[in-house]
This record gives structure tokens, sequence and C-alpha cells, in this order.
């Protein structure tokens, strides 16, 4: 049985936000918390926050037992882009691209045995 939980347009790039996600794939729960908990990167209380949302949806959603969790799959996917203009010399202006991310996070049941 899996559970999962998604948060949407996060203002973070992908390409951070994977650096988090890499650390906590296929790691058992309370390891994964501990880990985002000591990871000095600013989208590691998000990760975080998803990966309890996940835990809870799968207590009471399907009444797993969250010993037995581990982080099954988990991954991140680009979101819009919000296109923002700077200033430049001589009247001109260069575009920059404010990058959102979609972080799912899948728990599931470790398999007896």
């Amino acid at each position: 049985m899996q559970a999962k939980a998604v948060a949407k347009q996060v203002r973070v790039a992908p390409r951070k936000a994977r650096m988090v996600i890499d650390l906590v794939r296929g790691k058992e729960v309370g390891e994964a918390i501990s880990i985002l908990r000591h990871t000095p990167r600013g989208v590691s209380p998000i990760v975080e926050k998803v990966l309890n949302s996940a835990i809870a949806n799968a207590e009471h959603n399907y009444e797993l037992d969250a010993e037995n969790l581990y982080v099954s799959a988990a991954y991140v996917d680009e979101g819009v882009t919000l296109k923002r203009f700077r200033p430049r010399a001589q009247g001109r202006a260069s575009r920059i691209n404010k990058r959102t991310s979609h972080i799912t996070i899948i728990v599931s049941e470790k398999k007896e045995g």
C-alpha cells in the first residue's frame, strides 16, 4: 500500500530541491526526517512538511503504521516559471526566470521478511 503527498508551486528552483530529495529517497521515514532536520538548505523544511503529510495520509487514509514506512519514491517536477525583468545598461532589459517546483513524496510499507 502506498500513500503520497504533493506540494505544488513551491517557490524554489527544481534543481535545488532535487539535491535535498535525493538525500531521503529509499530511507525509512524516521531517518529521512532526521536527515531533513539537519540539512542546511532552504528547501529542507518544505520537503519535511511534504514527508510529514505523506506519513499522515498513510496513517489516516490507509491505516498504515508509521514505524513500517519508508520513502519509496520522491521526485521534483518543474512548475510554472515566473518571468521578471531587470533593467540593464543603455536602456536594455534582461529576463529573470523565477522557477517553481512540484514536490512529490510516496511512502510505502516495508515488506516483511
